[in-house]
């Protein structure tokens, strides 16, 4: 999916190391790195504010974008990223070259719609995701914002697999078993209620005194 985030123009780096990473941060950027597409791994810097804003905004490993890099256009896909853990500062970036043929491994987000149809939830169940993100390989210029799973017909007991969902075209599964990805399971309460019901009408009544 090409992105709606453009991000300004990159500056090349001459210099590796701690001690330039550093004075990098101290003028707000952040060291990157861009590879791929069978050419030597270029060294750059991103602005640090606007990238930290795009990662977490989300979304910022499934979306092309085009760098400026001394007057050129790189058209990347970001593939990493590394935050202080002590900071939770932008530490480094890594972005991978693509083109109208290349083919990418993504984790897709997986969306739920029909709740408020399904028999199962208005019957007290609960929906019970078993996969927020299904990896896929998809053409960079195909990248879908999420995969959409529609749980309308669902009841309690139910679930849905991988393979009734509807994928990008061109795109393939990483994991080719045929998994599920949600089901509606009964509450807690709903369970104990359900259980304790037939237990009560099946208990003897109690004995009265002559």
């Amino acid at each position: 999916m090409s992105a709606a985030w453009p991000p300004p123009p990159a500056s090349p780096r001459d210099r590796v190391g701690k001690g330039s990473a550093r004075a990098l941060r101290l003028e707000g950027k952040t060291p990157a790195v861009v590879y791929g597409d069978k050419q030597p791994p270029l060294a750059i810097a991103v602005n640090t504010k606007e990238t930290f804003l795009k990662l977490h905004a989300g979304g910022f490993l499934t979306h092309v974008v085009t760098l400026k890099v001394d007057g050129k256009e790189i058209r990347v896909l970001p593939r990493d990223y590394q935050l202080d853990p002590v900071t939770d500062t932008l530490v480094h970036v890594d972005f991978i070259r693509v083109s109208d043929t290349t083919k990418v491994r993504v984790d897709v987000p997986v969306h739920f719609i029909g709740q408020e149809k399904s028999a199962g939830i208005k019957r007290g169940g609960v929906l019970n995701i078993t996969a927020h993100e299904v990896a896929l390989l998809v053409s960079a210029n195909n990248i879908p914002e999420h995969l959409t799973v529609d749980i309308g017909a669902l009841d309690i007991g139910d679930s849905v697999h991988i393979s009734a969902v509807t994928l990008p075209e061109g795109a393939k599964l990483v994991e080719h078993d045929d998994f599920s990805v949600a089901a509606i399971v009964g509450s807690a309460a709903g369970t104990s209620e359900e259980t304790a019901a037939p237990a009560a009408e099946a208990a003897p009544a109690p004995a009265t005194k002559a």
